[in-house]
């Protein structure tokens, strides 16, 4: 009996370690995804810049915001707890949101506001992409303050389609104003006019040196000779688009807006609010006797008044601030750079990483993307052209924010004074869009889609015109990628412009520019069912209403239908 135990008891130890020696020897197998959990308390903060300290909404207390970090196949869950006195809600940019189509954030589209002490989970997975894309706030200029990172890792064990970096550094352009953002606003559509400009750019949230007492807020970036860095540009800026440049230092492109690209060498790249762009940098080989200025600087082509000043950081080899040399930076209305900068992007389009452009079209749309007029109400005095005030439209219709939640409406079907589907597909009084621009200049306004059957392949022509001046429009469109097929100047031609198409590698986007005084065309699969807003990144445009949204229906399969709102939606 004894002796029996004793071999159970030996035979015992053998299978655990000949078990436990198996488990060491497989291979280590990563788990497919993870759940992240993230908390944002948004609450007031002293900060001080320009030696001005102002109370602004910040998230956990910090300018910028945190830093999310995660992996493709991960899911995230963001607990946001409002403790402001006013509405707020959280856009997670460039996140496609498939099957989570209730956390894309734009206020009064897929939610209603979260209120004043009140709270809501974002919960989505991230499906299908990896790079630099962004969290803001989506109601009113409160994402002035409230932004930060989203940096999407590849899957475990994918590597990157170029050189390894030594390290990984985001770079976050921004804007400050001394006075407070809402009021700005408020004031502006008040009265009809343009609103008060920013008094500085900043990099990570710091002005730098080149503004006036803040040569202490300045971000610095100290590196290491024959290193290879990634810079993960972030274009947070209210209401500019940014040249950006590191004097003495050539940049590799290799992604934007998360999606990779043909690496391209350059000096001076262009970045639109609300777009991402990832660069390699290389250092020098030994240690130079000098520091470097990386700066930013407007790119502009408007007639209106602008924030014509350059933020500044720098980057340094040694822990002493040797003195700097600063980069050359474009003129502020230089279309030639910008456009050669753009035009050179092109998608990696390779087996890992495809292209994958709609060859056949099913419905093509035509928008134009302007400026324009409303009347001044009666008995009142107003600041915009020739005493109306300033709007903004697609083919002519400017965008009025409904009370309540549009997906909502979508979900339960009551449309009824939410929105209506008649959305014009082309500009219904065509003129000569870059030429001489029409007396008359009034917008119409109201809530209207355009509604799309499930896996429509969409091409979309947007057209700048003339009307208060040609400039450039930075074009968000939520849910979805596109693919920047064509571009060019002037009005655009459908009888010949098509044939310059490429369809081989476009650039992959989820923000574009439409160039001032002329067009761009890009084509896209509407294979996510909901309501998605399409809007002005400029967000005085947007606030003039310069947006509109598209309807996808649902699909056969289970997948492919809009889920049911989760229990916590904000009620309106």
């Amino acid at each position: 009996m004894e002796g029996s135990l004793s071999n159970s008891h030996f035979m015992s130890h053998v299978l655990f370690y000949t078990f436990a020696f198996l488990v060491l020897a497989l291979p280590v197998v990563h788990s497919a995804s993870v759940t992240r959990h993230y908390k944002f308390d948004v609450r007031l903060q002293n900060v001080t810049r320009l030696c001005k300290t102002r109370s602004i909404p910040t998230v956990n207390g910090q300018f910028p915001g945190p830093k999310i970090v995660t992996r493709e196949g991960d899911r995230l869950i963001v607990r946001v707890i409002n403790h402001l006195n006013r509405n707020i809600t959280f856009h997670w940019h460039g996140i496609r949101q498939l099957q989570s189509q209730w956390a894309d954030g734009p206020a009064y589209v897929t939610q209603c506001p979260i209120q004043a002490g009140q709270s809501y989970v974002y919960n989505f997975t991230i499906a299908g992409q990896r790079g630099t894309l962004w969290w803001h706030a989506h109601l009113s200029w409160l994402r002035v303050h409230l932004y930060g990172p989203l940096i999407i890792l590849p899957k475990e064990g994918i590597a990157y389609p170029f050189p390894q970096p030594y390290k990984e550094v985001p770079i976050m352009f921004g804007e400050w104003f001394n006075s407070d953002p809402e009021a700005v606003i408020q004031q502006a559509l008040q009265t009809g006019g343009g609103p008060n400009i920013s008094d500085a750019y900043m990099i990570n949230g710091l002005p730098g040196p080149l503004y006036n007492c803040s040569a202490k807020d300045t971000f610095k970036l100290t590196v290491k000779p024959s290193r290879t860095y990634l810079l993960r540009l972030i274009n947070a800026a209210l209401n500019t688009e940014l040249f950006f440049s590191i004097a003495n230092h050539s940049l590799t492109v290799v992604e934007t807006d998360a999606s990779y690209v043909k690496p391209i060498s350059t000096n001076t790249l262009l970045i639109s609010p609300g777009q991402t762009i990832n660069v390699l940098l290389s250092t020098y080989q030994t240690t130079p006797n000098s520091s470097f200025l990386m700066a930013a600087s407007p790119y502009t082509t408007s007639a209106g008044t602008f924030d014509n000043t350059t933020v500044a950081g720098i980057l340094k080899y040694t822990a002493k601030i040797l003195p700097a040399i600063k980069p050359t930076l474009p003129p502020f209305n230089d279309t030639t750079t910008a456009t050669n900068f753009n035009s050179r992007l092109r998608s990696l389009a390779s087996p890992s990483y495809p292209a994958r452009v709609p060859m056949k079209i099913d419905r093509r749309f035509f928008f134009t993307v302007s400026l324009g007029t409303s009347p001044c109400p009666k008995n009142a005095t107003c600041q915009g052209p020739n005493g109306t005030k300033f709007a903004a439209s697609i083919n002519n219709v400017s965008f009025v924010r409904p009370s309540i939640s549009m997906l909502e409406a979508h979900y339960y079907r009551f449309l009824k004074g939410v929105f209506t589907g008649n959305f014009p597909g082309v500009p219904l009084i065509p003129f000569n869009y870059t030429g001489t621009p029409p007396n008359n200049t009034f917008v119409n306004h109201g809530t209207k889609v355009v509604k799309l059957g499930f896996n429509t392949s969409v091409e979309v022509v947007m057209q700048d015109t003339s009307i208060q001046g040609a400039e450039s429009h930075p074009l968000h469109l939520h849910g979805h990628n596109f693919y920047v097929v064509g571009q060019g100047f002037g009005n655009f031609n459908p009888n010949t412009d098509p044939a310059r198409f490429n369809l081989i590698d476009p650039n992959e986007r989820n923000t574009i520019s439409v160039p001032s005084g002329g067009w761009v065309a890009i084509r896209w699969l509407a294979d996510n069912p909901g309501v998605w807003l399409m809007h002005c990144h400029l967000d005085i445009h947007l606030s003039w209403g310069l947006s509109m949204a598209w309807v996808v229906e649902d699909g056969a399969l289970r997948n492919q239908k809009l889920p049911p709102p989760p229990l916590d939606l904000p009620k309106c």
